[in-house]
């Protein structure tokens, strides 16, 4: 039996990732500088539904931040109204950018994982993982020039969450994509309509709930028809 494995229990927790787009081509000044801004950025959205990000577990890289969520945390606000409120943020802290704004790639799953000496281990932080890096939504971040975030949720969080009317973004703003890497499918539900207030089940934004999400009602949105057979 290997070392410590006796103990283990599976948990069904909340998961997220997010990654700061063009990262590697900062200097160590203006990456210490993203590093904090999007620690801001995140601290403000989790307060905003009354989350502590000091409670989550996390794995941290110069780029971003792999976070396991506490075991009872409701799903819905995270998916809807904390990503609304990273995306506020994320406005706030470009109109004062210079040469490097901040644009962040974010993903959201919840299944099954257990804790390991390296971080979480299961099918849950690998899903979350590969979502964060589809070429889908690297594309929508190069495509989209005002567009700060570019989110992702997996296809079992869109049904059991997005779709249920609970969640502050309407499913109508999402497209749903698949993807493959290293021999294994994973399917998700990118935002392409805006993370803004009023985008919700009231209808604010409009039939299909599609605006861009910093150029309102006519703003270009983007699609992946190629990539969203299901």
């Amino acid at each position: 039996m290997v070392k410590g494995i006796g103990n283990t229990q599976l948990s069904y927790r909340l998961l997220l990732a997010v990654d700061i787009q063009g990262y590697s081509r900062r200097d160590t000044r203006e990456q210490l500088v993203a590093q904090g801004r999007l620690a801001d950025a995140l601290d403000r959205a989790a307060r905003g539904v009354g989350l502590d990000r000091s409670r989550w577990d996390k794995q941290v890289g110069g780029d971003g931040e792999l976070a396991t969520l506490p075991e009872g945390v409701d799903p819905a606000p995270v998916a809807g109204d904390f990503v609304i409120g990273l995306a506020e943020a994320l406005r706030e802290v470009n109109r004062d950018a210079n040469r490097f704004p901040l644009r962040v790639r974010l993903s959201l799953h919840h299944g099954t994982l257990t804790a390991g000496p390296f971080g979480p281990a299961g099918d849950a932080p690998i899903v979350v993982q590969r979502l964060l890096d589809a070429a889908p939504l690297r594309r929508l971040l190069i495509d989209d020039g005002e567009r700060d975030l570019a989110y992702v949720v997996s296809d079992t969080l869109f049904e059991d969450v997005v779709r249920t009317g609970f969640c502050a973004l309407r499913p109508q703003a999402f497209q749903p994509i698949k993807v493959t890497a290293k021999g294994a499918a994973f399917r998700g539900h990118i935002l392409t309509g805006r993370a803004a207030r009023g985008s919700g089940a009231d209808g604010a934004d409009g039939a299909d709930g599609t605006g861009g999400e910093r150029g309102g009602p006519g703003a270009r949105v983007l699609g992946f028809p190629a990539l969203a057979a299901r």
